[in-house]
């Protein structure tokens, strides 16, 4: 049995308006969400700290980022490994039994630019962050915890076999 063109025009005619529907109602969610979201992204990313993020040293970017100094704590775990056989992904996480955290960040001392990551913390959370480093070569780890305004940092030598940042 075969269709014939009117039958065949008739069906290609509904599937098309089937379709243009579905992608019709899809752009709508898409667009409500999407224009939505944008202001409140943008809000949270007002305050980015650029500059902390340029500083070549490690004691520059801590600067840069919180304007005073941290004292290393035992109540900051910092975990990463001793070997870091790729330094593109070098797993690390920091947790810490600090009342009032505010901010976690992980800095790399021989990386090009020395702070890798910043995280704010919001009231209530419990401060514990983990990432995935880029390393250049063999260097020290910084976790910077930042608990009711004062700083705290836990440091861990990581060898790196395999370089991340173009190496």
């Amino acid at each position: 049995m075969t269709a014939t063109d009117d039958q065949f025009s008739e069906f290609s005619a509904t599937r098309r308006l089937i379709l243009k529907g579905a992608i019709v109602v899809t752009l709508t969610g898409l667009g409500n969400f999407s224009f939505g979201a944008v202001p409140a992204l943008a809000a949270a990313n007002d305050k980015w700290p650029e500059e902390a993020f340029k500083q070549k040293g490690q004691a520059d970017a801590i600067k840069a980022l919180y304007g005073k100094t941290a004292e290393a704590s035992d109540k900051v775990k910092l975990d990463a490994p001793e070997i870091a056989e790729n330094g593109a992904v070098v797993p690390v996480s920091v947790t810490t039994t600090l009342a009032d955290v505010t901010s976690i960040s992980f800095l790399v001392a021989d990386n090009p630019n020395a702070l890798a990551a910043s995280y704010n913390i919001p009231p209530g959370t419990i401060p514990s962050v983990a990432n995935r480093l880029k390393m250049a070569k063999t260097s020290s780890v910084t976790a910077i915890v930042e608990a009711a305004g004062k700083l705290y940092s836990a440091t861990k030598e990581v060898k790196v076999t395999v370089g991340g940042c173009g190496g």
